[in-house]
């Protein structure tokens, strides 16, 4: 009563924890990326779990930062926890109301980030280097990767890829993909366009599971980045990482003489254009694009060939496109 009464008269707001904004946060909040901020406040929470809203900001942020630089982590994840720390503060002081009509914090502290000066730089493939790492690749992975390379989907598209949104174009003897919104970063619709390559993956797969295009021993898989795909990229001596199969694609799509347009169409970039509703000479368009990172030109063999497993081959330059 005595809270109450403070609320009403004076406005003082309840003492909350961080851990209970966080908590509420997870609870309501829907985006594709929960589950890695989840891990984020996972991260944190022992460092300000127990505080006070009130008393999170830089100063108790920063034996989480020191930590974190002594474990040797980039910049950039370390800041994936303070991204969702400021998040949540900002919903608590401009959304949040509790039962009085406050909202759980007064204002929010300003939050900064640490430059992205050791950011690493994109590593797309050589056809060379594709070759061995995917043929090293046990064969669900090999096919995810292989789609994600001729499509420019992220690991969370590819993962969470369903038969139910397949659309047929019955007029080009193909189909599409159209993935909603809620499952795509930049909350807009996206449509994944199949080359020669990725039609011929999803009629592989096609019947293995009824809800999942892409499944490990009849269950959906949470990320390709798993320890198959350490160890052989480790054993290759590469630096690549699963998003770089999306730089892969963007870079060959570039180096075909793809158009600016269709590149941010066929990755799936926010734009003003209207990219669920294609007139049917401008999907075929698309296809043709995209059917140009199908081969290496070099050598006109069909990418699909690398899906036979063999011994990693001997990595002789670099041939991209």
């Amino acid at each position: 009563m005595e809270q109450i009464r403070q609320a009403e008269v004076y406005g003082v707001r309840p003492q909350r924890t961080f851990r209970q904004a966080a908590i509420k946060y997870l609870n309501e909040a829907e985006k594709t990326t929960l589950a890695k901020d989840a891990w984020s406040l996972k991260r944190i929470d022992q460092f300000i779990g127990d505080l006070s809203l009130e008393n999170v900001h830089m100063g108790t942020l920063r034996p989480y930062i020191e930590q974190a630089q002594r474990q040797g982590l980039k910049n950039r994840t370390i800041n994936m926890p303070l991204e969702v720390v400021r998040h949540i503060l900002n919903l608590a002081a401009g959304e949040w109301l509790d039962e009085n009509g406050l909202t759980w914090l007064r204002s929010a502290p300003k939050i900064r980030l640490l430059p992205r000066s050791d950011a690493r730089d994109p590593y797309p493939l050589s056809w060379d280097e594709q070759e061995a790492l995917f043929n090293d690749l046990p064969e669900h992975l090999q096919m995810m990767c292989l789609f994600a390379v001729n499509t420019g989907c992220r690991d969370s598209e590819v993962c969470g890829l369903r038969w139910e949104y397949e659309v047929p174009v019955p007029e080009l003897n193909t189909s599409v993909f159209i993935i909603p919104r809620e499952r795509v970063k930049n909350r807009q619709d996206k449509v994944v366009v199949l080359n020669r390559v990725a039609a011929e993956i999803i009629a592989k797969v096609r019947g293995e599971d009824p809800e999942w295009v892409f499944t490990y021993r009849g269950h959906p898989i949470r990320t390709m980045n798993t320890t198959a795909w350490k160890s052989a990229r480790r054993r290759l001596g590469l630096g690549v990482r699963i998003h770089d199969l999306r730089h892969t694609f963007g870079r060959r799509l570039r180096a075909a003489g793809v158009s600016f347009e269709d590149r941010q169409d066929l990755l799936g970039h926010k734009s003003g254009r209207m990219t669920t509703h294609y007139s049917m000479p401008e999907l075929r368009s698309l296809i043709i694009a995209t059917n140009e990172v199908c081969e290496d030109q070099s050598r006109k063999s069909p990418a699909l060939t690398i899906l036979r497993r063999k011994n990693p081959l001997r990595l002789v330059g670099n041939r991209a496109g």
